[in-house]
C-alpha cells in the first residue's frame, strides 16, 4: 500500500454511489400530480418508521417544489415536533377540528424550516379523541369534511392547491385511523426489514377491506416503503424480498436504512431533510419521495 485512497475499497465505492444518487436528485423538480393526492400512513405495528417516513417524504417533496400538508392524528404529535410546529396544549390543534367543528384553516401551520410545507398539530387531548368521537354525527367522516371544506378555502382565497396531504396515524386502528381511512384515496404503509415484519399486516389489509366495502371505495394500498434497512444482514435482505414478492406493484424501489441521523433529527425539532441534507438518510427518503412522485 503507497498509503494512497483505495478506489476500489467499499467506502470508496459507497462514496461514489452516493455522490451519483445526490447529483441525480438535489435540486430536481417533481411532477404535480393532476389532483390533490391524500395518502394515509398507517400501520398498527408500533416502532415502525410512521411518523419517520411522514415528515420525511412530506419535506423531500416540498422540498422538490411541491405543496405539502401533514396532519397529525397522533395523541403523540412526533410529526408536529419533527416539523418544528407548536402543538402544546393550548394551541387549536386537529382535535377542534375533529371534536369541535373548526375549519382546518384555524389550525394549519407553516413549517419553519421548509416552503410549502404545512402541518395540522396535534396535542394531547387527541388522547381523549376516541371516545369523544363515538357519540357525535358521521364520526368517521369528520376528517374527510375537513379537508374538502379545506380544499376549497384555499381555491377562494388564491392559494396554491396542495398536491399531496399525508396523514400520520396513531398505531392502533380506533376511529382516528378509521377517520384517515376515510379520508384518504391512498394508503402507504412502512415495514421494517425485521423480524415478524409481516406480523399484523394482513389484520391491517382486512381492515383496509371493510373501509373500501362500507365507508370508502376509493380507497387503495398504493405504496409500501421499506424501512430500518440493514444491509449487512441476511434477514433484512430475506426480509425486503419476502415483501417484494407479496406485493410486486406497491413497494417502492428506495429503500430507508437504519440511519443515526434520521433518528437524531427529531430531537432538533427537524426532519432529516434541513438536519443533515447530504446524510444518506436523506438521499433515501429524497429517492422515495421522487418514486411516489412519479408513479
Amino acid at each position: 500500500m503507497d498509503g494512497g485512497f483505495d478506489k476500489d475499497s467499499p467506502i470508496a465505492s459507497q462514496l461514489l454511489s452516493e455522490t451519483k444518487r445526490r447529483e441525480r436528485l438535489l435540486g430536481r423538480k417533481l411532477p404535480k400530480p393532476s389532483r390533490t393526492r391524500i395518502l394515509t400512513v398507517a400501520n398498527q405495528k408500533g416502532g415502525v418508521g410512521k411518523t419517520t417516513t411522514t415528515v420525511n417524504i412530506a419535506a423531500a417533496l416540498a422540498s422538490a417544489g411541491l405543496h405539502v400538508l401533514v396532519i397529525d392524528i397522533d395523541p403523540q404529535g412526533n410529526a408536529s415536533t419533527a416539523l418544528g410546529v407548536p402543538h402544546h396544549a393550548e394551541i387549536d390543534s386537529i382535535y377542534d377540528v375533529l371534536i369541535n367543528d373548526f375549519d382546518m384553516s384555524d389550525v394549519v401551520q407553516e413549517c419553519p424550516d421548509i416552503n410549502n410545507l404545512y402541518c395540522a398539530p396535534a396535542t394531547i387531548h387527541l388522547a381523549g379523541a376516541e371516545i369523544e368521537l363515538v357519540s357525535l354525527v358521521a364520526r368517521e367522516q369528520r376528517l374527510r369534511r375537513a379537508i374538502d371544506e379545506y380544499v376549497k378555502y384555499r381555491a377562494s382565497n388564491g392559494e396554491e392547491r396542495l398536491d399531496f396531504i399525508f396523514i400520520d396515524c396513531p398505531p392502533s386502528l380506533g376511529l382516528l385511523t378509521v377517520n384517515a381511512f376515510c379520508a384518504a384515496n391512498e394508503v402507504m404503509i412502512p415495514i421494517q426489514c425485521e423480524y415478524y415484519a409481516l406480523e399484523g399486516l394482513s389484520q391491517l389489509l382486512k381492515n383496509i377491506e371493510m373501509i373500501q366495502k362500507h365507508l370508502n371505495s376509493d380507497l387503495s394500498v398504493s405504496t409500501i416503503l421499506l424501512t430500518m434497512y440493514d444491509g449487512r444482514t441476511n434477514l433484512a435482505a430475506h426480509v425486503a424480498a419476502d415483501v417484494r414478492e407479496h406485493f410486486p406493484q406497491q413497494v417502492l424501489k428506495a429503500l430507508i436504512p437504519r440511519s443515526v441521523r434520521i433518528s437524531e433529527a427529531p430531537s432538533y425539532q427537524q426532519t432529516v431533510m434541513t438536519y443533515d441534507p447530504s446524510s444518506t438518510g436523506a438521499l433515501s427518503y429524497l429517492e422515495a419521495a421522487a418514486e411516489l412522485a412519479e408513479r
